[in-house]
């Protein structure tokens, strides 16, 4: 991740838009709209070769504004197109910190219980992820990524991510778990007053709204 801040950040979670060219240009706007602290880029099923392609397009794009790029999906396309991460599932990331870690930042997600996530934990990855990369299915976070985000923010100093919903103040939400960064897709890709806005008013509400994190 980015330079900290004393308050949640906000992670940035690539849409699935068939054409490159305007999944860049709508990456690029959001980047535009104020501080994020890094990108996560799903493969969303797509093939290898293709995978690769968009991820060497879009990698530059998110490290010219000064954020992390963190590829979900096929590792090898991670080194390749010279990211700063991978994000893992939580049962591969004990293999992914020894792959790649300390030269990459590795994290990831898609816990099922507290169990799941302390199991993971004991591989001190950089991050642990309470949601699903396409999880912004309502409105509001999901119940069990706020409950989960607040009790590992409470006894656990790796850091964490919630996925927040498509409503702004669902990353409010998330944030007063005290967890370090909130994730947002749909809400930011999908606003009416486009990317760079939502990302500006976001910021605006965590500075705000958000509690002061003590690191």
């Amino acid at each position: 991740m980015t330079d900290e801040q004393d308050r949640c950040r906000l992670v940035l979670i690539v849409p699935q838009i068939e054409d490159v060219a305007e999944q860049a240009e709508q990456l690029s706007q959001a980047l535009r709209g104020g501080d994020v602290a890094s990108v996560i880029i799903p493969q969303y099923g797509e093939n290898v070769e293709d995978f690769q392609k968009r991820a060497e397009k879009l990698v530059p794009i998110i490290q010219d504004h000064g954020a992390a790029a963190l590829v979900a999906g096929d590792t090898r396309v991670a080194g390749r197109a010279k990211a700063d991460g991978v994000h893992v599932d939580a049962g591969e990331l004990a293999d992914a910190m020894e792959r790649f870690s300390p030269r990459m930042i590795v994290g990831g997600g898609d816990f099922k219980d507290r169990h799941s996530a302390l199991d993971a934990g004991e591989a001190n990855p950089d991050y642990v992820f309470f949601g699903k990369l396409d999880g912004d299915t309502h409105g509001a976070p999901h119940p069990k990524n706020l409950d989960l985000g607040e009790w590992w923010a409470s006894m656990i100093e790796i850091p964490c991510i919630v996925m927040a919903g498509t409503d702004p103040q669902g990353v409010v939400d998330a944030a007063l778990t005290s967890a370090e960064f909130v994730a947002v897709g749909k809400a930011v890709f999908d606003a009416p007053s486009g990317p760079a806005a939502m990302v500006a008013e976001l910021n605006a509400l965590l500075d705000e709204k958000a509690p002061r994190l003590d690191y």
